[in-house]
């Protein structure tokens, strides 16, 4: 298949035709860019793996040897891609990374920790520790020359007595991709409090050319065993409807209380979703993952360029992983909502991200609607 030649004659209409709820939730003269669905091509080995799913009629519950291939798909890819040292054990299946941090705040961390989360944020993220009945803590990162970073003094305030860290990396709305450093520095702090650590690295998969992707876990023996990671076949390759994600434990300690959990805690991994991961990190999904890297960053290109001539009073950082866009509107007379309303773009007031005064915008379709995007909030922009 030809990627490229696959989405020259996508049109908004066919799009729509789909049905999909990017683009279903618009209006008729609104773009989706609210969720983070792509647009992209599926991979031909995951279509094909999927058919031969189907032709077996696996569309019951989640059968042992089906999760044993997928576990060991991820470990495989986590190896190869970034160098992480994780063994098919450790990789343990749930639906999503919304299950992933709930399953950990309740079953393999003190269930008195608070939840500390990082602002801006994944919009879940916000709501999930009330629904679990936690305390949430917040910490505004800060933004210097463009790049969001924690300051440890704030971060330590925050954890300080213990807390569990919720650390997404890639960034989620930033697209930001941390640094050896940076991550260190983290887990300096996290040591020093006491503290524990759930690593949302569903992007992962999606970091572009000159950047590099380091887990958190890999970096040392204290952040294997103070943390854990969810990582997904998801965002990387257009599966979060088929309702797999893994995560990866450090400890045996971990695992045992994995395997003392309730059933039901840890049930509701799709077969589908299962058989489309392993597909997903076989060498010929990641091929497809590459090419789908490659087109999504010129996409990002694109549209940084609109936004650097255009929109010169919009602050924005392209992105150096994910396929979302995080625009700073401090410097214009607008709200997230206006902008929405006069441009026909839906994208995410960065109110629900925790942080007024951005949009939050999921760029993985065509170039073709990217630059009829960004022409529609420069116009908006300049009236």
């Amino acid at each position: 298949m030809d990627f490229v030649a696959a989405l020259q004659d996508l049109t908004t209409d066919r799009l729509r035709e789909r049905g999909s709820l990017k683009w279903t939730v618009p209006g008729p003269d609104q773009l989706g860019a609210f969720v983070a669905e792509s647009d992209l091509p599926m991979a031909p080995v995951i279509r094909a793996a999927l058919d031969d799913a189907l032709d077996r009629g696996l569309t019951g519950y989640l059968p042992p040897a089906t999760s044993e291939v997928a576990e060991a798909a991820c470990a495989d890819f986590q190896r190869s891609r970034f160098g992480w040292q994780v063994g098919a054990e450790q990789v343990h299946l749930l639906p999503d990374v919304l299950a992933a941090l709930s399953f950990s705040a309740s079953f393999i961390f003190d269930t008195r920790l608070p939840i500390v989360l990082p602002t801006p944020a994944y919009m879940p993220f916000l709501d999930l520790p009330g629904v679990l009945g936690r305390p949430l803590r917040t910490v505004p990162m800060e933004r210097v020359s463009g790049r969001y970073s924690l300051d440890p003094e704030r971060l330590g305030q925050a954890l300080a007595g213990g807390g569990l860290l919720v650390l997404v990396n890639p960034h989620n709305p930033t697209g930001q991709v941390a640094t050896r450093a940076e991550l260190l520095q983290i887990a300096d702090v996290v040591e020093r409090t006491g503290s524990v650590v759930f690593c949302d690295e569903i992007h992962s998969p999606l970091v572009y050319y000159g950047s590099r992707h380091i887990p958190y876990a890999s970096l040392d023996d204290r952040t294997a065993a103070h943390s854990v990671t969810a990582v997904s076949a998801s965002k990387g390759w257009n599966l979060p409807g088929l309702a797999c994600a893994q995560l990866i434990l450090g400890s045996r300690e971990q695992r045992r209380r994995w395997d003392e959990a309730p059933m039901v805690a840890r049930h509701g991994t799709s077969p589908l979703g299962a058989v489309a991961a392993a597909a997903a990190y076989s060498p010929s999904g990641v091929d497809h993952l590459d090419q789908a890297i490659a087109y999504l960053q010129s996409g990002r290109d694109l549209f940084a360029q609109a936004v650097a001539t255009r929109m010169p009073h919009v602050g924005y950082t392209p992105p150096a992983a994910t396929y979302i866009h995080w625009l700073d509107l401090g410097g214009t007379d607008m709200s997230a909502a206006e902008l929405t309303e006069r441009s026909g773009v839906l994208g995410t007031d960065g109110t629900d991200c925790g942080a007024t005064g951005f949009m939050r915008l999921t760029l993985a379709t065509t170039h073709a609607v990217i630059a009829d995007a960004a022409d529609r909030l420069a116009v908006a922009l300049s009236r």
